[in-house]
């Protein structure tokens, strides 16, 4: 391995020791503790900015990014739930709730593509800071009830349950990185380059689709972690943890 990679290396394993919660060291710190050059260090640094472990921040230096929030993947969560059980409260903006026609999302759903769709597009705060923008269609004739429905402090699939007496209960959800458009960069306070996940999900009630859904967030506040161990067959098998 070059050297900078094998400090990357060292360097992330004292990340994840937790060596570093009270503060990252400076370039020459690191040249001294481990007797290499300056352009070593700074490819090492270079890298683990690139995979959002550290950020470089205009007179505070080195920055580690330490998730706030961390969500299992391999079944269905709740954000709403997922925040409010870290201890935080979970609140919303919504920017728009009603009735829409959306082609694109009616395909996602099964429908003709002049299908009346309910649609509510909210930024979700944890605490005082926004964490994600969140999108959701749902068909009209089922999720009618929920246009009257106050989504400030709330979860949709709770309202949905509550209204409706239906939620999902299978489904897929992909996940990717994704520099957000201006306006969602804004509406999330990042910066120009920050990237963020973005997830799609298709969420079913048995064998009816009920829901298309798209959340873009924070990449700096919030991780998602899969959980494996080998099974009978000697493969690898994940586990829901929620």
């Amino acid at each position: 391995m070059p050297l900078w990679a094998q400090l990357e290396t060292e360097l992330r394993r004292r990340l994840d020791s937790g060596e570093f919660d009270d503060g990252f060291p400076t370039d020459a710190q690191l040249v001294n503790r481990y007797d290499v050059s300056r352009h070593t260090v700074r490819e090492a640094i270079r890298h683990l900015n690139k995979t959002g472990v550290l950020r470089r921040e205009r007179g505070r230096g080195t920055i580690v990014n330490r998730a706030e929030f961390e969500q299992p993947l391999g079944g269905l969560y709740s954000l709403f739930r997922s925040i409010e059980s870290a201890g935080v409260v979970q609140t919303s903006t919504v920017l728009e709730v009603g009735a829409v026609v959306n082609p694109e999302a009616a395909n996602r759903l099964g429908l003709d593509e002049d299908a009346d769709l309910f649609y509510l597009e909210r930024i979700r705060f944890a605490g005082d800071a926004p964490l994600a923008v969140d999108r959701a269609w749902l068909p009209l004739k089922l999720a009618s009830p929920l246009l009257e429905v106050d989504f400030s402090h709330t979860a949709l699939y709770d309202e949905l349950d509550r209204a409706c007496g239906i939620r999902p209960n299978r489904g897929w959800e992909r996940l990717m990185p994704v520099l957000p458009s201006f306006a969602d960069r804004d509406r999330l306070g990042l910066k120009r380059n920050d990237a963020a996940f973005f997830l799609e999900r298709l969420g079913q009630h048995n064998q009816e689709t009920i829901e298309w859904h798209t959340t873009t967030i924070r990449g700096d506040r919030y991780r998602f972690v899969a959980d494996w161990s080998s099974n009978d067959g000697g493969g690898l098998q994940l586990h829901a943890q929620v």
